[in-house]
């Protein structure tokens, strides 16, 4: 089975690809999506955010075994810290964005040693697939 995980500051949001339902796990007691009632939603309540209980979790109680992730830098950065990727794709743009206060692949806290560098791992190139439009896709190992 294939999920997706999506971030959104206090929620993780799991689809199975083949049967539609939809898994939110947050901390948050008065979510919104509490008021929601459809029988494709499950919730899961944590009493703080732990990515390794939710995918634990995920696993156990809703099948998935392997999951996309489609979020910002924090996110990422979390699960880059906690050496919970496997593979990287990364969809290039033909458009040049920036400035300081632009989010950026990793945000979260900055590497600031080059001890907690050598503890994230590294990337293998796998492939690169020129997508329409002058778009690029490249995949990547991460090699722990």
């Amino acid at each position: 089975l294939h999920c997706y995980l999506v971030y959104c500051f206090d929620l993780i949001l799991c689809r199975h690809y083949l049967a539609k339902e939809f898994v939110l796990i947050t901390s948050n007691a008065n979510h919104p999506a509490f008021d929601v009632d459809e029988s494709n939603l499950h919730i899961i309540r944590q009493n703080g955010p732990s990515l390794k209980e939710a995918l634990a979790e995920l696993k156990s109680e809703y099948g998935c075994e392997r999951i996309t992730i489609q979020s910002g830098g924090t996110l990422n950065s979390l699960f880059l810290h906690e050496k919970l990727f496997d593979y990287i794709d990364i969809v290039i743009a033909p458009v040049l964005i920036g400035g300081k206060d632009t989010p950026t692949l990793i945000d979260g806290k900055s590497l600031l040693s080059e001890s907690k560098l050598s503890k994230i791992g590294v990337l293998k190139l796998q492939e690169c697939m020129v997508l329409k439009k002058s778009y690029l896709r490249l995949r990547y190992k991460v090699i722990h």
